[in-house]
């Protein structure tokens, strides 16, 4: 009877000797599945920046081009002009304005919306035009 007493031992649940875990072989496995969530998680969020940098680069592009139509319209009576090529003396752009994709900024003028003399817009990341992602 004594013999058995000292047999015996009270375990914790991570000190069983089977389950589930340990026939997967879990334990070891778990830094290098923490790593590699770790590394989703930093690829995810890189290329979620790189996007929203894109916008961002785009959307300082526009304001830029902006300013050339609106000195374009001063200088012309509020005429529309005829391209955003016609702009380029009154802009700080030595070229044809790109978005951050490389794809030439679009003017609408007049614009379609009312409340709006022109419309300058990108068609985003995807470069279809008239997406969803369009940036105006």
């Amino acid at each position: 009877m004594r013999k058995r007493l000292i047999n015996q031992r009270i375990l914790f649940p991570w000190e069983t000797v089977g389950g589930l875990r340990r026939w997967l072989g879990l334990g070891r496995i778990r830094p290098f599945a923490v790593g590699g969530v770790v590394l989703l998680l930093v690829v995810w969020v890189g290329v979620r920046e790189r996007e929203h940098s894109g916008i961002r680069q785009t959307r300082a592009r526009l304001v830029e081009a902006r300013s050339a139509v609106d000195a374009f319209m001063a200088e012309h009576d509020g005429s529309c002009p005829p391209n955003l090529e016609a702009t380029l003396p009154f802009g700080s752009f030595e070229s044809l304005p790109e978005d951050a994709w490389g794809a030439p900024l679009k003017l609408r003028c007049p614009s379609d919306r009312p409340g709006y003399a022109y419309e300058l817009m990108s068609d985003g990341p995807d470069g279809l035009p008239g997406g969803l992602d369009r940036v105006e």
